[in-house]
């Protein structure tokens, strides 16, 4: 399918020269109308399941398509269709294609793993499984993770009455901070690999910031169950049977999850002269080798594992639907935020260029963690990863270097912060999503914030003393 589309794009560009049009827009030239349609969309996702939740379900893909058009169009009509045209390609050759592919093989390989037996729920125990989750994360990411470890976190707690702070936590460690090491962790840091970030750069450098939050958080947790675990006193029988020995079924995905941290640290290490242009992006051969690659791992899975294993996981292609098609309109109607922050203090978002920049016009990675952490809590942290990646110059090499602590701050704003809501990063819906329909009440909206403001808030005080200076 990947090898179909891009083949496409290139007849396309053939048989219709005007698509063969430079990729960047010059933000200069926009005006701040341009982002509504990007606002547009993030607000219908943070909103319209609180307020018209059946709505949301049935048609949240024409939303994300209406807010589209209502860029696409009228930047048709005032800039030429080789704009657009050409803007479109580069966001789907460039970024969301790759983000998307490499998505649904974690999710399809991990959804292939079960992990059978019962576990007995103690703070202890809880703690482990967090731990477990979190190192998984960095490696087969924290959409894999999530969906691996959720399931049993919850099985082994099914006799208790309070649950709802399990699942918080979980997403705080396992959806959001354990992915902090690697490209493969979460959606923002493999951006950044795209953009050109050296595989192993973010492990060197965000390392101390993440052990300090996977051990601030887990103390704290193991404190928050001791205190409900002892509140319940005697539990009632545990109604998962013990029948079965801790084990795994399908457990040969792990062998393919090892394959696709192959393939993504192989196209971050070839450096291939051979790329093709396609209205205007670059399409490099590693690339294309690393896509049909996670394609066919994704294939491969999906032939070999029993579905008895699907079963027992209750696989399903909803939340992975829901991500492309809303992760699609994100990824267009951010076209021209990214293209007003790169005209940097020419652009209509000056402002933002210089509050995160310090008198002398050196970058400020305390502004830069907070200005990135606070915007991806609320408008998903892949594109917010970006927007300031582009704020900060966008060059992957003096980022990297010179402005190493910049770089550190804005990745460690995106993976950290996303945790502050729901809908901070594509997991945490996931994990809301699994939770509840295995009987556990999760927090509103807002009163998931609440745990978020009042947990993580202070511990990121308190890196931006140590860290972000």
């Amino acid at each position: 399918m990947t090898l179909l589309h891009r083949c496409c794009l290139v007849a396309l560009t053939t048989f219709l020269p005007s698509l063969a049009f430079a990729a960047d827009v010059d933000g200069s030239r926009l005006n701040l109308l341009w982002a509504i349609p990007f606002a547009g969309i993030l607000l219908s996702i943070a909103l319209m399941p609180l307020m018209v939740p059946a709505f949301w379900h049935h048609h949240f893909g024409k939303v994300s398509a209406a807010w589209t058009l209502a860029f696409f169009l009228p930047f048709a009509a005032l800039f030429g269709v080789g704009a657009a045209g050409a803007s479109l390609v580069h966001a789907l050759l460039a970024e969301y294609i790759p983000f998307i592919i490499l998505l649904t093989a974690l999710y399809t390989v991990a959804g292939g793993i079960y992990i059978r037996g019962n576990l007995h729920g103690s703070p202890a125990l809880n703690c482990g499984l967090l731990l477990i989750g979190v190192v998984l994360a960095s490696f087969m990411g924290t959409t894999g993770a999530s969906m691996l470890m959720i399931r049993p976190l919850i099985r082994a707690n099914d006799n208790r009455q309070h649950k709802a702070h399990l699942v918080v936590f979980f997403i705080f460690l396992v959806s959001n901070v354990g992915g902090s090491l690697t490209p493969l962790g979460d959606p923002p840091l493999f951006l950044g690999f795209l953009k050109g970030v050296d595989f192993f750069w973010t492990v060197r450098y965000l390392f101390p910031e993440t052990l300090f939050m996977v051990a601030s958080l887990l103390v704290i947790f193991y404190v928050i169950d001791s205190y409900y675990f002892k509140k319940e006193g005697v539990l009632p029988v545990d109604p998962t049977p013990d029948t079965r020995r801790i084990g795994f079924d399908g457990g040969f995905n792990f062998w393919l999850l090892g394959a696709v941290a192959g393939l993504v640290l192989m196209s971050g290490v070839w450096k291939s002269p051979v790329a093709f242009d396609v209205a205007g992006t670059a399409v490099g051969l590693p690339g294309i080798v690393r896509d049909v690659g996670l394609v066919i791992v994704t294939l491969i899975s999906l032939r070999i594992t029993a579905k008895s294993v699907h079963d027992s996981n209750q696989f399903s292609w909803a939340p992975m639907q829901e991500v492309a098609k809303l992760f699609i309109g994100i990824f267009l109607t951010i076209i021209p935020v990214i293209a007003m922050l790169k005209a940097g203090s020419n652009g209509p978002f000056g402002a933002i260029v210089a509050a995160v920049t310090r008198p002398d016009g050196s970058p400020d990675p305390a502004m830069y963690f907070w200005a990135t952490g606070l915007l991806s809590s609320f408008l998903d942290n892949a594109p917010t990863y970006l927007v300031f990646f582009n704020t900060a110059g966008g060059d992957p090499k003096v980022l990297m270097t010179t402005l190493a602590p910049t770089l550190a701050a804005i990745s460690a704003g995106a993976v950290f912060m996303g945790a502050n809501s729901y809908i901070g990063n594509a997991p945490n819906l996931m994990v809301k999503a699994v939770a509840e329909d295995r009987g556990v009440k999760m927090p509103s909206f807002f009163g998931y914030m609440a745990w978020s403001c009042g947990i993580l808030v202070p511990l990121f005080i308190v890196m931006t003393f140590i860290w972000m200076r």
